[in-house]
């Protein structure tokens, strides 16, 4: 029992002692990450906004379309976009994941096709966006227009331990709908 309790206070306190520990020693100030951007394309920046956090508590900087015109999405029709610029994270305790923008998704059924993208930190490429419109109704794509958002998050690489047998858990091997509805 002591030892579930434990568990449980550890398990509630753990992520905000380690966030403090690892947070920048300036007071109320993100960890920051160094990330290369290049343009591939001159219309971002003056035509087409750069990606850019749009509040103070923005988790995400949004994603916007390269496109030169108007590009149509039939119902359930995948196709991918452009972005404009290229990233490079270089450091490899650092990733980026390509989300779906939650009103496109919730009002207009456009999520991306590939569900969610990882961006690793050696990627030099072109960030694109794969967009999937799962409603039965034609969306309009406009140039510039916001289509994902891209948050930055530490990596953790595992030092596998090789084992024949677990030591038990409260939960074990039991899998899908074993912790209940409520």
């Amino acid at each position: 029992m002591i030892r579930w309790i434990f568990t449980r206070l550890l398990g509630f306190f753990l992520p905000s002692l380690l966030s403090s520990f690892f947070q920048n020693s300036t007071k109320g100030e993100a960890g920051k990450i160094e990330v290369e951007f290049k343009i591939l394309d001159n219309r971002l920046g003056n035509e087409i906004p750069l990606p850019k956090f749009h509040t103070s508590g923005s988790a995400a900087i949004d994603l916007r379309t390269n496109i030169k015109e108007t590009c149509k999405l039939g119902a359930n029709e995948t196709k991918l976009f452009s972005t404009g610029f290229a990233i490079h994270i270089k450091d490899e305790r650092f990733a980026a994941l390509i989300l779906p923008r939650s009103g496109l998704g919730h009002k207009d059924g456009i999520v991306l096709g590939n569900l969610s993208g990882l961006i690793d930190s050696d990627y030099q490429g072109e960030i694109m966006i794969s967009l999937w419109n799962r409603s039965q109704k034609e969306f309009t794509v406009e140039p510039g227009d916001r289509i994902a958002q891209m948050l930055f998050f530490s990596v953790f690489t595992p030092d596998f331990k090789l084992v024949k047998n677990f030591d038990k858990s409260e939960r074990g091997i039991e899998g899908f709908g074993s912790s209940g509805k409520i």
